[in-house]
């Protein structure tokens, strides 16, 4: 993607491509129901279009979009759990600011030292999170030093 003009040499305006991968990314919509929503509107758009839009444009619109999200406390829950999806279990890192809003989150097949190691270095690198002071894991207080 060229990061001047993202949207050169697409076949449609940026302004259809970005109204579509919104309403994907907002309410539970299909891409074949995104093509028949395009298609009352006189829009020929093919759903496997709107998938390579939405693949394409997301991690730029995350990007830019995190310095606008509420910033987190200093003050972050973590816990590990197992959880079943799809009929098969999964391992869930997961991190919470106090008001309970979701840090960041990892799905693991396996349970290691080093993917808790790679959440945790991510979950604090991220932008639009201030670091932590205090993490509370498996209700243990771990205070940075």
């Amino acid at each position: 993607m060229n990061p001047k003009n993202p949207f050169k040499w697409r076949d449609f305006k940026k302004e259809i491509i970005l109204l579509n991968v919104r309403w994907y990314l907002r309410y539970p919509l299909s891409y074949r129901d995104l093509e028949e929503m395009m298609l009352e509107r006189n829009l020929e758009v093919d759903h496997t279009t709107i998938f390579c839009w939405v693949q394409a444009y997301c991690p730029e619109i995350e990007k830019r979009s995190r310095s606008f999200v509420m910033k987190t406390n200093d003050s972050w829950t973590t816990d590990e759990t197992y959880i079943k999806i799809k009929g098969k279990w999964k391992y869930l890192y997961r991190a919470v600011d106090y008001r309970g809003n979701t840090i960041d989150f990892m799905l693991r097949v396996k349970r290691d030292k080093a993917a808790a190691k790679r959440f945790f270095q991510k979950a604090l690198k991220a932008s639009g999170n201030v670091t932590a002071r205090v993490i509370t894991v498996d209700k243990t207080l771990h205070t940075r030093q």
